[in-house]
């Protein structure tokens, strides 16, 4: 049994990952401040002994004994991390600033849960791990792409310079249970208005593309970096490469669910990138890790979630 702490462990992706680990033996510590967080995500895991839930803020110091940490804090949103961007900035750079001064005073291993957003409006495609990117530095989202991109130099500094034990990963769309249904992103956008009979709303012409990886996958391919050995640090990008048009998707959700639905088109967000998708070679050789899960069964136990979601309110 390994005693492991999840930063933002209330939220969409780290309430699964709490789950997985708890099933897998684990004593679990779920940190959060709710700011985009929700109690209702691991209050099904609340009744397991083994799991403790604490609420603190990442930006501030943080004093415990475990063996590792999935740092996963930070608002992933759009709608979210543009609300308070400058709490953005401070949970991705003061938080990894924390976490990893606590990594390196109890020689634990810790994962940075970092984003393809780190590429921003991609001129290469598919996106490699050795790509720098191409980032709008003072746009408005930059709160969140240079953010990450510092948590990734801070990573790797502390690495090199205290051999603190780093992973890093680099995710990329991801959807599933437990989304919040307000949070901005295309998926829950299209599947809350299928459901409500609403247009479904496609910014631009929707030619722009997306690479949507079901939860699980991402789960399982967080895990077994964690797994690695010491020398294996990345970053890694873990992502499905099969690549939808939005218009794509919009109509995949509107044929699964049977919805009236129309298409309307609005004006394209500022800095919105056209193109994205992972190259996943890294992961496949280093990891044995590629997604499982085809986007028409991963959006079938998605609707499900929100259509009862919907239904209780």
């Amino acid at each position: 049994m390994k005693r492991i702490l999840v930063t933002g462990g209330a939220g969409f992706v780290g309430s699964h990952l709490c789950e997985r680990l708890l099933n897998e033996g684990n004593e679990v510590i779920s940190l959060d401040n709710y700011f985009t967080g929700q109690k209702k995500n691991i209050e099904h895991l609340m009744d397991n002994h083994y799991f403790e839930i604490i609420r603190h803020d990442v930006t501030m110091p943080f004093f415990i004994e475990v063996d590792e940490i999935y740092n996963l804090a930070c608002p992933a949103s759009p709608v979210h991390y543009q609300h308070n961007p400058i709490k953005t900035v401070k949970t991705s750079v003061m938080g990894a600033v924390n976490m990893l001064g606590l990594a390196k005073r109890i020689n634990a291993k810790i994962l940075q849960a970092s984003t393809s957003e780190v590429y921003g409006d991609p001129q290469v495609h598919p996106q490699t791990e050795d790509y720098w990117g191409y980032v709008n530095p003072i746009g408005v989202r930059s709160c969140y792409d240079e953010g990450k991109r510092v948590a990734e130099t801070l990573f790797v500094n502390y690495n090199m310079q205290n051999n603190v034990r780093i992973k890093i990963i680099r995710i990329f769309n991801t959807y599933g249970p437990r989304m919040h249904p307000n949070d901005g992103r295309v998926v829950s956008n299209f599947i809350v208005q299928a459901l409500k009979g609403k247009d479904l709303t496609v910014y631009g012409n929707g030619d722009q593309t997306r690479s949507f990886q079901y939860v699980d996958d991402l789960i399982n391919g967080m895990t077994k970096m964690m797994d690695t050995g010491d020398d294996f640090t990345g970053p890694v990008n873990i992502g499905n490469p099969g690549e939808f048009t939005i218009l794509e998707l919009a109509n995949k959700v509107i044929d699964i669910i049977g919805s009236k639905s129309k298409i309307i088109f609005n004006d394209l967000p500022f800095d919105d990138p056209m193109q994205r998708q992972p190259n996943i070679s890294l992961a496949k050789s280093s990891l044995n890790w590629e997604p499982k899960i085809k986007l028409e069964d991963g959006l079938k136990h998605t609707i499900d979630f929100f259509d009862k979601l919907l239904k209780e309110e």
